[in-house]
């Protein structure tokens, strides 16, 4: 049996925890889908449009993330790429608070989005 070196071990330890950043950054994502969803219900007046906005709005925001955005993406894309789709959800969310009557929540998420997801980005370049 040969002995395992610590520093090539890429094992997932029990020690491993998500750091702050990362728990706000997926904070921030959640109120991302959440946004959507509100807006959803509240911006029909019929109630079949607005459960198919309900779910529809964040699914779709949810399937192009996960193909273009996140860390084990579908689709490859280079940083401009995951800038752009950064950028049109979290932008579709910020509007939609801004659209619901409520500005002073758009722009303090639009900032909050904007912040982490340029750290974010300067993370994923120096990995």
């Amino acid at each position: 049996m040969t002995p395992i070196d610590p520093a090539t071990d890429r094992r997932p330890s029990a020690d491993r925890r998500p750091g702050a950043f990362a728990l706000l950054r997926f904070a921030v994502e959640l109120v991302a889908l959440f946004s959507l969803a509100l807006w959803g219900w509240l911006a029909w007046d019929r109630p079949w449009p607005a459960l198919a906005f309900v779910v529809g709005a964040p699914g779709f925001a949810i399937v192009v993330w996960a193909l273009f955005r996140s860390p084990r993406a579908v689709v490859p894309t280079d940083r401009v790429g995951r800038s752009l789709v950064e950028i049109a959800v979290m932008g579709a969310a910020a509007v939609a608070w801004a659209q619901l009557g409520h500005p002073v929540v758009a722009v303090a998420f639009a900032l909050v989005a904007a912040v982490t997801g340029v750290v974010a980005a300067r993370r994923e370049d120096r990995a």
